[in-house]
C-alpha cells in the first residue's frame, strides 16, 4: 500500500510499504478514506519528538470502511463507515473505568521502554505519534490497522454527512470541546483562546455553541484571526501587533480578566536552537509564552485550560502568580471516545459545521507538499485533508 513516512526532520515521503494484517482478536482493518494533517503532526515534521523512528507511518486523524475484523470485535463489522479516535484505549482498566480514556495503562509501553523503566506518566498509545507512544502505525495511509475495535471507532449511521463533516471527531474536535467544557464554558463566560490552528477554531466552536459571550482569540497569522472573527464572532488580537494581549484583555473586561483561558498552542512547533536541542536528549522544553499570557489573562478564580501538547518542563513558569489568582489548571489529552457520541449528534444537528475551516483538500500522492503548505501557511492555509 501507499502511506506517508517520516524519514527526518522536514522530510516525509509517501512510499510503498507493506500491508497491515490483523494481529490480536480485537483488531480490524479499515480502508481509510479520508485523513487528516494536525497541528501536532508539525512537532514531529520539523523533528521535535523524539521517538521516531525512519519509515514510520504518519497521522492520527482518520476515517474510512472496515475492511476486516477479528474474531472477537463486537461493535463494529465489514462494511462499516467509522471515524476513529487518536487515542487507542483499552476500555477496561483503571482510567478507561472512568472514562479518560487518554490516561489508557494498557497501549502504551512505549515511553517506559525508551527509559527503560516503568513511567507514569505514560499515557494510551497513539495513532502515527512516536514509540513514545507504542509506535503504532498512523492513519495517513491506504489501510491501516486499527486495535481495541471494541472502544474506539465510531459508526457513522447517516449516509448523508459526508466524510468532511465527520473526519474532526477524530481529533480536533473533541479537543476543541474538551478545552471548552474544561474551561467551564456557559451562558455569558469570556474566554481567552490563545492559537487560532484547528484546535484553536474548534476550540471557539464549542465555546460559541456553549453560550460564550466573550471570545477573544490571539494568534500571529492574520488570515486565521479574520477567519475566526468572521465565522465565530470572535475578538481578534494579533501578537504580532500587541506586545501583551493579556493586558489588552484585561482593560476589556473591567480590568479582570477572562473567566478561562484556552492554550491552544502548546509548545512552539518551531522552538530555539536550544529548545531542539534539548529535545534531541529527551529533555523536552518550552519557552512557555502563550500559557503565561493565558495566565495574566484570567481573572482571579479562572480556570486555564490547556489543549495543546507540551512536553517536559516550561521554561520561567509563573507558578507564583496562578496561586495569588487561585487559578485551576486544566489539560492533556483528549478523551475522544467520551465526547464522539455527543459531537456527532451535534453536527447532525447542524448545531457543528467543523469542516467550514478546511482550505486543502490532496490526494495522498501529495501529503508532502500539504505538510509544506501547512508548515510554512502558504496559500492561507487553515487544514489539509487527505484523500488516498
Amino acid at each position: 500500500m501507499k502511506a506517508l513516512t517520516y524519514q527526518g526532520s522536514n522530510d516525509v515521503r509517501v512510499d510503498t510499504v507493506a500491508d497491515p494484517v490483523l494481529t490480536n482478536d480485537d483488531d480490524i482493518l479499515l480502508r481509510v478514506t479520508a485523513t487528516a494533517i494536525c497541528g501536532s503532526d508539525l512537532h514531529i515534521y520539523r523533528g521535535k519528538i523524539p521517538g521516531m523512528k525512519h519509515g514510520d507511518i504518519l497521522g492520527h486523524e482518520f476515517m474510512g470502511v472496515v475492511e476486516d475484523v477479528g474474531s472477537a470485535v463486537t461493535r463494529v463489522k465489514r462494511g462499516d463507515r467509522v471515524v476513529v479516535p487518536f487515542t487507542i484505549s483499552c476500555g477496561t482498566c483503571f482510567f478507561c473505568d472512568r472514562q479518560l480514556f487518554a490516561a489508557c495503562e494498557e497501549t502504551n509501553p512505549g515511553r517506559g521502554a525508551i527509559l527503560n523503566k516503568k513511567d507514569t506518566r505514560a499515557g494510551a498509545g497513539l495513532f502515527g505519534y512516536s514509540h513514545l507512544y507504542g509506535g503504532y502505525a498512523g492513519g495517513q495511509a491506504e489501510f491501516v490497522r486499527v486495535p481495541k475495535a471494541n472502544i474506539g471507532p465510531l459508526v457513522i449511521p447517516d449516509s448523508t454527512l459526508s466524510d468532511e463533516q465527520v473526519l474532526f471527531l477524530s481529533d480536533i474536535l473533541p479537543t476543541g470541546y474538551q478545552a471548552a467544557v474544561n474551561a467551564e464554558v456557559g451562558v455569558g463566560s469570556s474566554v481567552a483562546i490563545f492559537g487560532a490552528g484547528p484546535v484553536g477554531l474548534m476550540a471557539a466552536a464549542s465555546a460559541r455553541m456553549l453560550g460564550a459571550d466573550r471570545i477573544f482569540m490571539i494568534d500571529h497569522h492574520q488570515y486565521r484571526l479574520d477567519f475566526a472573527v468572521a465565522t465565530y464572532g470572535v475578538e481578534a488580537i494579533n501578537f504580532d501587533q500587541v506586545d501583551d494581549p493579556a493586558g489588552l484583555i484585561i482593560d476589556k473586561t473591567d480590568f479582570r480578566g477572562v473567566d478561562a483561558s484556552i492554550d491552544a498552542v502548546g509548545f512552539e512547533a518551531k522552538g530555539s536552537a536550544l529548545e531542539s536541542a534539548m529535545t534531541a536528549i529527551k529533555l523536552e522544553g518550552s519557552s512557555g509564552a502563550s500559557l503565561r499570557q493565558a495566565i495574566a489573562a484570567t481573572r482571579r478564580g479562572g480556570i486555564v485550560s490547556v489543549p495543546g501538547v507540551y512536553a517536559g518542563f516550561i521554561h520561567a513558569f509563573l507558578f507564583g502568580d496562578a496561586f495569588e489568582k487561585g487559578l485551576t489548571f486544566k489539560g492533556g489529552q483528549t478523551h475522544a471516545q467520551r465526547f464522539m457520541p455527543e459531537l456527532l449528534q451535534l453536527i447532525s444537528n447542524g448545531e457543528l459545521r467543523p469542516e467550514v475551516i478546511i482550505t486543502h483538500r490532496l490526494p495522498l500522492a501529495e501529503a508532502a507538499r500539504g505538510y509544506e503548505i501547512f508548515n510554512k501557511k502558504q496559500e492561507d492555509c487553515r487544514k489539509v485533508v487527505l484523500v488516498p
